[in-house]
């Protein structure tokens, strides 16, 4: 078998933070275990298909009952680097999320999650081109430097591992 082969090797599906936001995992505000800030079964007003990241959202907590109801303008995407993430809509701290020495790995969801776990444990990363407009808004892209290092991979890993870990348990 040639080294090229047991390598792993990681394309860029270019998928941006928006394609992750219709259902994210959050710590529920009112027992503390797992809850889903999901897009609302609501119809749109008449004339507007807004489906996207303005639509409205519900936080529903399956351990608790706690319900809440999200259709504001404003959405917090940004955050700082070295404080726990929330989700964009209720400023509630996310579940998947834990601290490393260098910072903090953190995802919306499974699939998020699992985006990032397997571009960190690629050896092999084919990036978009240089010149492919949008390059530079994909996740993957957008990742902290110190995430992207191979020898900060190990370290990444165990902490994405502590996350799913978190999952079982809920």
């Amino acid at each position: 078998m040639s080294p090229l082969s047991t390598r792993h090797r990681f394309r860029d599906p270019r998928s941006t933070k928006y394609d992750f936001l219709v259902s994210v995992l959050v710590r529920c505000p009112g027992c503390a275990k797992a809850a889903h800030v999901v897009t609302a079964p609501a119809p749109a007003p008449a004339g507007r298909h807004d489906r996207g990241l303005f639509a409205p959202r519900r936080l529903i907590c399956r351990s608790c009952g706690t319900s809440k109801q999200w259709s504001g303008r404003g959405v917090a995407l940004h955050r700082d680097p070295h404080k726990p993430a929330a989700d964009p809509y209720f400023d509630i701290p996310l579940w998947l999320q834990t601290e490393t020495r260098h910072g903090w790995v953190w995802a919306y969801n499974l699939e998020h999650l699992d985006l990032i776990r397997r571009f960190v444990q690629a050896s092999l990363r084919d990036g978009i081109p240089w010149h492919d407009h949008g390059r530079k808004m994909t996740v993957v892209a957008r990742l902290p430097a110190w995430m992207q290092h191979a020898k900060n991979r190990d370290e990444v890993l165990r902490a994405i591992d502590r996350i799913h870990a978190s999952l079982v348990h809920t």
